[in-house]
């Protein structure tokens, strides 16, 4: 039987989306190993982990969010089951820098895994209940069939990598 953690990495591949696992003390050269030049991104909510120094611009200006090859963001949850991630607006447009470069990394914390979207919803509904109830629920790369064949990358990143942040052993 797959642990929750390796349900959400086979399914991650299955939508075409590239994993590395990491510890928080390792974070920054896993970063480093997959962000494109041109990287832009939005602060990571998470007090162990960081993008200062990285060369991932934050908070980018119009111009920059236009012209970077990667975006660099946090999950708030990761759903095992669909290997979807929830990336929560953010007032500063933090899920802008996921959406408009060709490459989306999104960073994700093993202890931010739920098995189904019944969890979610139920991890969520607080947030939702206290008004910060946008937020984007993206899968793999974006794809669109709308005039024929399927094609990747027209409303969104061509290619996405997911980075696991492993809990420490207890």
């Amino acid at each position: 039987m797959q642990t929750q953690l390796e349900t959400f990495e086979t399914n991650l591949g299955s939508v075409r989306t590239a994993v590395t696992r990491t510890s928080p003390a390792a974070f920054q050269d896993a970063l480093a190993d997959v962000v494109d030049e041109s990287a832009i991104g939005a602060p990571l909510p998470f007090a162990e982990l960081s993008l200062e120094g990285t060369g991932v611009v934050l908070e980018p200006t119009p111009d920059q969010l236009r012209e970077a090859a990667c975006g660099v963001t946090a999950a708030a949850l990761g759903v095992a089951d669909y290997g979807t991630v929830v990336l929560e607006s953010t007032p500063a447009g933090a899920e802008l820098a996921g959406l408009f470069p060709d490459r989306h990394v999104v960073v994700v914390r093993e202890r931010d895994l739920v098995d189904d979207m019944a969890a979610a919803f139920e991890r969520l509904g607080e947030r939702f209940r206290d008004g910060d109830d946008d937020a984007v629920l993206a899968t793999g790369p974006s794809a669109t069939a709308d005039m024929g064949d399927l094609v990747h990358g027209v409303h969104g990143p061509r290619e996405t990598h997911a980075i696991i942040v492993e809990d420490a052993a207890e």
